[in-house]
């Protein structure tokens, strides 16, 4: 042992107090660490570069509804129709995802109001095994529709997936079709599809409900496409603009409505329902 290591091993020092691990968080934009509450406090924007984080479907339901909303009931389905297994069993993932969220699925729907406006919201949710859509996000949707039709009120639905959910295949690819269909009812009889497109939004997703709205928002820097910028860029190999597949890029080339701050997005939502259920009411 060196004189050094002699000398630093008898000197006392103070024990380092351990910071618990759940105070703080990396904003993913800034890489600045934010106090939890604080970040949690501003809706999961991060304060110092408005990085909007993801949220769940629970604080999404607090955020955009009022008090009291209530949850429907979510769609049973049979579960790995396939008998799918990769690495792990399609079972041991959904028994892996259900322990880690408060709901049984990747898509949520609850009914009541939005600043005194009538609606139906459908929340997907990231967190559960990257919000894929599968036969229980294809159920839930359609039943939201038809809640919404029953209640004479706006559909809204809130995205962010991955895409289709592999483990269940060409029954998962089944579910752009219906859900087609169902905005199509909702349609049908005069009320509006609000889409509230969140990060990220991508594949089947947005090849079918997503970008069906009549009225398309976005939340500020959402990733929003279909196949992944890479794909396309070997695919048509040339090099993509910046912020290709960005919010900001989707709206100054047309393909949203609106850019809307998460502080902003209830009050939004509540003018967008009143606007286009006036004119039917009246």
């Amino acid at each position: 042992m060196s004189w050094l290591n002699k000398v630093r091993n008898s000197i006392s020092f103070i024990q380092k107090r351990d910071t618990p691990d759940h105070l703080w968080i990396k904003c993913p934009g800034c890489s600045e660490m934010l106090f939890v509450k604080e970040y949690e406090d501003n809706l999961s924007v991060c304060p110092r570069c408005e990085h909007h984080g993801r949220i769940g479907a629970d604080a999404r339901l607090n955020m955009l509804m009022d008090p009291g909303y209530v949850l429907l009931p979510a769609p049973v389905v049979r579960e790995d129709p396939l008998k799918f297994r990769d690495s792990k069993k399609y079972t041991d993932r959904m028994k892996s995802a259900r322990a880690a969220n408060p709901h049984p699925d990747a898509y949520t729907n609850a009914v009541g109001t939005i600043e005194g406006k009538k609606a139906v919201l459908g929340v997907q949710d990231f967190g559960f095994m990257g919000g894929s859509m599968g036969m229980a996000v294809g159920n839930a949707f359609v039943a939201g529709i038809e809640r919404a039709v029953r209640e004479r009120c706006a559909y809204v639905a809130v995205t962010a997936a991955g895409g289709a959910r592999m483990q269940e295949g060409i029954l998962s690819l089944m579910q752009m079709p219906r859900t087609t269909v169902a905005i199509q009812r909702l349609h049908a009889v005069g009320l509006p599809y609000i889409v509230v497109l969140t990060d990220p939004t991508t594949g089947g997703v947005t090849a079918s409900y997503a970008m069906l709205g009549d009225v398309q928002i976005a939340e500020p820097n959402a990733l929003i496409g279909f196949a992944g910028q890479r794909v396309i860029q070997d695919t048509i190999r040339e090099q993509l603009p910046e912020g290709f597949q960005r919010a900001e890029y989707l709206y100054q080339h047309g393909m949203l409505d609106m850019v809307v701050h998460r502080r902003d997005l209830k009050a939004r939502l509540a003018t967008v329902i009143d606007y286009l259920t006036a004119a039917r009411v009246a």
